[in-house]
């Protein structure tokens, strides 16, 4: 059986624009002192056809959202830049972190924080440059 990869795409920080109001005070200061970059988004949604055709019931993304929390609680829930074909993450790309996933609604919202790694360097350049950047679960 051949493996497909699964693929949406949703804008991270529309209008160029992320919350404030979703960043800790620690995060506040690391973004102010360290030029950490965080970014805030839409990473599904629930009930919505989507670009594999597929639509999520909300029962099946809250089970899954429950079971990444443990990753996201032990800092191990990283991201690529691109949109590898293998659904393995790369530790030599990893570009982000993903430190945060809520429900609001039905879209299933994520917090990221940019690595300072050679991927994350580019990402954090492209964020600057207003490129509108959007993240892609699989």
């Amino acid at each position: 059986m051949s493996k497909k990869l699964l693929s949406e795409y949703f804008e991270l920080c529309p209008e160029g624009r992320c919350p404030v109001d979703v960043l800790t005070e620690s995060e506040r200061k690391k973004a102010m002192n360290d030029g950490a970059v965080y970014l805030v988004g839409i990473c599904q949604k629930a009930g919505t056809k989507n670009g594999n055709g597929r639509v999520y019931r909300k029962e099946t993304l809250e089970r899954e959202l429950q079971n990444y929390q443990k990753a996201i609680g032990e800092r191990r829930s990283l991201g690529e830049l691109d949109h590898p074909d293998d659904s393995v993450i790369n530790l030599r790309n990893a570009s982000h972190l993903v430190t945060k996933m809520w429900w609001q609604g039905d879209n299933v919202m994520g917090k990221i924080e940019v690595l300072d790694t050679p991927s994350g360097r580019i990402l954090k350049d492209l964020v600057k440059a207003g490129v509108k950047l959007g993240i892609s679960s699989r």
